[in-house]
C-alpha cells in the first residue's frame, strides 16, 4: 500500500504528460468534424455541436490522396522490409560471427548515426541524378529514388544486435549439430525469438518513411510520385489555407495508418525497447 502511494506522484506526472501529448490529436479530430462557423466561435468549443462528416469526403476528393497513399504505402513497406532484411543480416554478423576487427567495424558503423541526414542529401541526390542519366528508372522522381537511400540503417543494426546477443550460444551449438547452417539458424531460431525487436524496428522504419518530408520533396517533381506528406503540404497551399475543417480531416486520415500500426505492435514495441537497454 505504501509503495502504491509513493508511486502516485510518478503516475500523476505520466498521466499529465500523456494528456498533453494526446490533446492536440483530439483537437485535430474534433476540428475535422466542425463546420467553418463552429471553428470561429469564441470561446473555442472542444466538441462540435454538429458533426460535419462531409469534411473527410471533400478533403479526399479535393486532391489525389488515393495516389499519394499508394506511393507512401509502397515506399514505406519497401523500406521497412529492406531495413529488416539488411538489419537482421548485419546484426547477426556483428553479434554471432567472430571475425578480425568486428568490434571496430561495428563502432565505426554506429558512428555513422552521428552524421545528420541533411549532410547526405546532396551526395545522394547527385548519385541518383547520375543513375538517371544511365537509366531513368533509377533516377530522380522514381520509386527507386524514394526507397534506395533508406534500405539500411545503423539504428536497425544496433537494435537487432542487442536482441541477437541475448540468444544463448547453446541454441546455436545444438542447431549446428543438427546440420543447420547460419542462415537457417537466423531464419528458424533467431528471427522468431527476436520478434519484439523486429516489430520495433518495423514500426520506426514505417513511421519514419511515412512521415518523411524533406527527401521526397527534393527528389519528386511530378504529382504522380508525391507521397502523402508532400501531397498534404500542397493541399494546404491550394485548398486548406482557409478551410480548416478540410485540412484537419486530411491530417487525420494521413496520420491514421501510423496510429493503427502502433496499436497492432504496441506490446512487441514495448518489449523491444525494454530489451534494447539490457547490458551484454
Amino acid at each position: 500500500m505504501l509503495k502504491k502511494i509513493s508511486n502516485l506522484p510518478i503516475h500523476l506526472i505520466l498521466v499529465i504528460g500523456a494528456l498533453a501529448m494526446v490533446m492536440p490529436y483530439v483537437w485535430m479530430i474534433a476540428t475535422s468534424l466542425k463546420s467553418q462557423s463552429q471553428m470561429l466561435t469564441y470561446p473555442p468549443q472542444w466538441l462540435p455541436t454538429e458533426f460535419v462528416w462531409q469534411n473527410y469526403a471533400r478533403a479526399w476528393q479535393a486532391a489525389p490522396f488515393a495516389k499519394y497513399f499508394f506511393n507512401s504505402i509502397v515506399v514505406a513497406l519497401a523500406v521497412t522490409l529492406g531495413d529488416l532484411i539488411t538489419g537482421a543480416l548485419a546484426a547477426y554478423a556483428f553479434a554471432r560471427i567472430k571475425f578480425p576487427g568486428r568490434d571496430a567495424f561495428f563502432a565505426l558503423y554506429l558512428a555513422s548515426m552521428m552524421i545528420p541526414h541533411q549532410m547526405t542529401i546532396i551526395p545522394s541526390y547527385l548519385v541518383l541524378a547520375k543513375f538517371g542519366e544511365w537509366n531513368k528508372a533509377f533516377g530522380l522522381d522514381t520509386y527507386f529514388a524514394l526507397i534506395a537511400p533508406f534500405l539500411a540503417s545503423a539504428f536497425g543494426v544496433f537494435l537487432l544486435r542487442q536482441s541477437f546477443l541475448q540468444i544463448p550460444n547453446e541454441l546455436e551449438d545444438a542447431a549446428t549439430l543438427d546440420g543447420c547452417g547460419r542462415l537457417g539458424f537466423l531464419w528458424r531460431i533467431v528471427v522468431p525469438l527476436s520478434r519484439p525487436a523486429l516489430a520495433t524496428l518495423a514500426l520506426f522504419a514505417f513511421m519514419g518513411n511515412w512521415n518523411g518530408y524533406l527527401w521526397p520533396l527534393i527528389v519528386t517533381n511530378s504529382n504522380e510520385m508525391r507521397t502523402v506528406q508532400i501531397g498534404l503540404r500542397y493541399f494546404v497551399g491550394q485548398e486548406g489555407a482557409s478551410q480548416w475543417g478540410l485540412l484537419m480531416a486530411a491530417a487525420v486520415f494521413v496520420s491514421l495508418p501510423v496510429v493503427i500500426l502502433y496499436l497492432i505492435v504496441q506490446k512487441q514495441f514495448v518489449q523491444g525497447i525494454a530489451a534494447t537497454g539490457i547490458k551484454q
